[in-house]
């Protein structure tokens, strides 16, 4: 596979405008783009500790398509598999949500709501279908998500699939057909999530930003987004209503760039914050699906051209709302 295009150092190929250097790198991403989702899968012996060619073969899928699965015969019911895994891969700064568990790294699985647990009131903790997002789009700028492990502990009896999409594939179907549409996606207040309220007052306020943007210390082109209705304000202007309603067009058809599986035990998904949803699904008796999810800060390591694996690190504690968190490190 050939490399892409080296990062631009006067305009980015995100940059509207730019034709050149966005024609080079979307031919480079398209003629790469795996064509099914088998093309995503690397075999991993222990994804707490992988060897060098498993990790240099998930990063060579992110780099192509900014995601990649692996599969391993590990079915052991440990939260440091993610972490180490993530560490491996240059993931280091953990991003810890409200209700992540104490070690910043969250249980996916139904809970019930005895004993005030607040969880049972989002849609990740229950067993119900979630729409096309990318995580952590009601993060302030600070605190963006862009890199993420979601390993599979216990799969669900029945569903829980999930579809997956590069979120630079959406920017190219989205770029190639209205450019203007990607204007309005990248204005500073494109899409608000309201503010968030508890009994106490004000538990998260009011996030603005744009959906697509690019990292300025990176060149790498972000997304933020939901395609839930309830919850989130579009910019008010027929622009803004027009390319958010194209987009989701886009993720809801059945295109070779959207990619569904099924993670089973011991498989699990390491993105640059890709596009993705969730099927409904069915616990088998006694066995809940349980999947432990690791946001960061950063993106995959040697995702971009000249970047190099990192060597295993130690890990990073996780920051929530702003504050560090204890966390016991371990070697990877």
């Amino acid at each position: 596979m050939s490399a892409p295009p080296g990062r631009p150092k006067a305009r980015s190929q995100f940059a509207l405008g730019a034709d050149d250097a966005y024609r080079r790198w979307r031919d480079w991403k398209l003629a790469n783009a795996p064509a099914r989702a088998e093309e995503l899968i690397v075999e991993v012996r222990d994804p707490r500790a992988p060897t060098a060619a498993e990790a240099a073969a998930l990063v060579a899928r992110c780099r192509r398509s900014n995601m990649a699965v692996y599969a391993s015969a590990c079915r052991d019911e440990d939260k440091d598999i993610p972490r180490r895994l993530a560490a491996r891969l240059g993931l280091a700064r953990l991003d810890a949500n409200w209700l992540a568990d104490d070690d910043g790294v969250s249980s996916i699985t139904p809970r019930d709501a005895a004993g005030g647990d607040a969880r049972p009131d989002f849609i990740p903790y229950t067993n119900r279908p979630i729409r096309w997002h990318t995580d952590g789009y009601y993060n302030p700028p600070g605190r963006q998500v862009r890199g993420m492990v979601l390993h599979c502990v216990r799969p669900a009896a029945a569903g829980g699939e999930n579809a997956l999409m590069d979120h630079e594939i959406a920017y190219i179907l989205l770029r190639d057909e209205n450019p203007d549409a990607i204007r309005a996606l990248m204005a500073p207040a494109a899409m608000t999530i309201p503010v968030r309220a508890d009994a106490a007052g004000v538990a998260r306020p009011a996030q603005a930003g744009p959906v697509f943007s690019v990292d300025p210390a990176s060149g790498a082109l972000h997304m933020r987004y939901t395609a839930r209705t309830r919850s989130i304000e579009w910019h008010d202007d027929p622009a803004t209503r027009a390319a958010a309603a194209r987009l989701q067009a886009i993720l809801d058809g059945s295109g070779a760039h959207v990619h569904r599986l099924r993670l089973d035990a011991g498989m699990g998904l390491v993105c640059n914050n890709v596009l993705h949803d969730r099927a409904a699904f069915t616990d088998g008796e006694g066995a809940r699906r349980l999947l432990y999810r690791a946001r960061y800060h950063d993106r995959v390591g040697g995702t971009h051209a000249g970047f190099s694996l990192p060597p295993p690190a130690r890990h990073a504690p996780p920051v929530r709302d702003g504050y560090a968190i204890g966390v016991v490190t371990s070697s990877s």
